[in-house]
């Protein structure tokens, strides 16, 4: 009977690739994959510690596992991966007795191999002795094929690995290391070989995506890499996450608004509409060449959907930093925001040199307005989709009706519609005839409909 692997993953889009890739491994490795911890022969908790409480939540699933493990009398081997394994490293261990393997951001082409030293520990009958694989590689080339993909039609696909940024507020450049670039060459064979198992779209990755420099061909900048997945065919759509403001150059503005494939979103951090505030989050951009670039953006490109990510009460923060950033949302009204209350993160300059001084209480204050000024301007700008006919690319059934079906925009915004469920993973015009407070909701042109599809309907 083969042996069974289940993944838990925790985090960013980065992280939940990386689950992908670690699935890929234990499977070439002869495991197969489970929905149920109580089946399982391995156990990986792939962890991010960029949101608060990140650690406490690792430490509460490790006592679950041992406590079930206590029940059942069968303890799996258990892996704890990503950001706060990177972070915390041998504390972990201190914490918990559950843990046999704790890998590294940058070391997980290695966990078969940990995993399987760990077996035979148990199977030689040596108690404790957990394995800790921390130190960072240079390498950040993958084999190709190995990644066990979630999504049959949207694929990852990492161009960079770490940061030089050292936002203030930011662990990535503690936890993954110095940035890396990914040859072009492995690039456009991950995403050729993405579109040969059926991919429709592909997702850029890397902590700051749009400073990719290909380290095997120095002319190509990210905008050449954009016009070199642009002519990968079966690809219909690039997306990429999450750009840095000012690496924004006007050579990408150019590729999104002339290459086809590119979608019109573009997630661009602000983090605070107060320049004094950006200034001590080390931004490197101020308030006003923030908004200078939200206008070149839509002088270019008039449909495009912007969305960003707000802290609220960072050290320092006073009500009028905060009026700031009410204004920034306002000024560029943003069709989607990720906001949070500030909170130290381990390892970082503001937790080094900067006193957490908003109350929370007035963060809750805030971010409850912001949020609130957020929901009314997306719903206006939802309102203002009726009528419009947008491209839409079905990915799914919809989650709250079986009978429904669930897509994307370019701008990125989900659409429902009825239809047949033989239309997933095609790209449909779509007439939006009622907006909602986060979808929208239309009907296919069935005069526009390729023939099979007219049949189906």
């Amino acid at each position: 009977m083969a042996k069974k692997y289940l993944i838990e993953t925790f985090g960013c889009q980065m992280n939940f690739h990386d689950s992908e890739r670690m699935a890929g491994l234990l499977e070439q490795a002869g495991y197969e994959s489970t929905a149920d911890d109580r089946d399982a022969d391995v156990i990986v908790i792939n962890t991010c510690s960029v949101r608060e409480r990140a650690e406490e939540k690792l430490f509460t699933r490790l006592g679950e596992i041992n406590h079930q493990a206590l029940e059942t009398g069968g303890r799996p081997i258990v892996a704890v991966a990503g950001c706060v394994a990177q972070q915390e490293g041998n504390q972990i261990l201190k914490r918990s007795k559950a843990v046999d393997v704790i890998i590294g951001t940058q070391n997980l082409k290695r966990l078969p191999m940990l995993v399987d030293g760990a077996v035979q520990r148990r199977e030689s009958g040596i108690r404790g002795g957990a394995t800790l694989d921390l130190d960072p590689l240079d390498d950040v080339s993958f084999p190709l094929g190995i990644a066990r993909r979630v999504d049959a039609l949207k694929a990852y696909v990492t161009i960079i690995e770490g940061c030089n940024e050292f936002c203030a507020f930011c662990v990535v450049p503690y936890t993954r290391g110095k940035e890396r670039m990914r040859p072009i060459a492995e690039i456009v064979a991950d995403a050729r070989l993405a579109a040969d198992t059926g991919a429709k779209e592909i997702q850029l990755l890397g902590q700051i995506v749009n400073h990719y420099q290909a380290p095997d061909d120095p002319a190509c900048d990210f905008a050449a890499l954009l016009e070199r997945l642009n002519d990968v065919e079966g690809i219909e759509r690039i997306r990429f996450a999450s750009p840095h403001p000012r690496h924004v150059t006007p050579r990408m503005i150019e590729a999104m608004r002339t290459l086809p494939k590119v979608c019109r979103h573009l997630h661009l951090p602000a983090q605070s509409g107060s320049t004094d505030i950006l200034k001590a989050m080390r931004r490197r951009h101020t308030r006003e060449e923030y908004l200078e670039l939200t206008l070149r953006l839509r002088e270019a490109m008039p449909d495009i959907a912007l969305s960003t990510d707000i802290i609220v009460g960072f050290p320092g923060e006073t009500a009028a930093d905060f009026e700031q950033t009410l204004s920034l949302a306002e000024t560029v009204r943003y069709h989607s925001m990720f906001s949070f209350k500030y909170s130290p993160r381990p390892n970082t300059l503001a937790i080094k040199r900067m006193v957490d001084d908003v109350d929370e209480g007035e963060k809750t204050r805030r971010i409850v307005e912001l949020q609130s000024a957020q929901r009314r301007i997306q719903g206006e700008l939802y309102t203002e989709a009726l009528g419009r006919t947008e491209q839409v690319l079905v990915d799914s059934r919809s989650r709250r009706r079986e009978w429904e079906l669930s897509g994307r925009t370019s701008g990125n915004t989900v659409v429902n519609l009825s239809g047949d469920p033989a239309w997933i993973g095609r790209t449909l015009p779509v007439r939006i005839t009622d907006a909602n407070p986060n979808s929208l909701r239309g009907e296919v042109l069935g005069d526009e409909l390729p023939g099979d599809l007219c049949k189906s309907k």
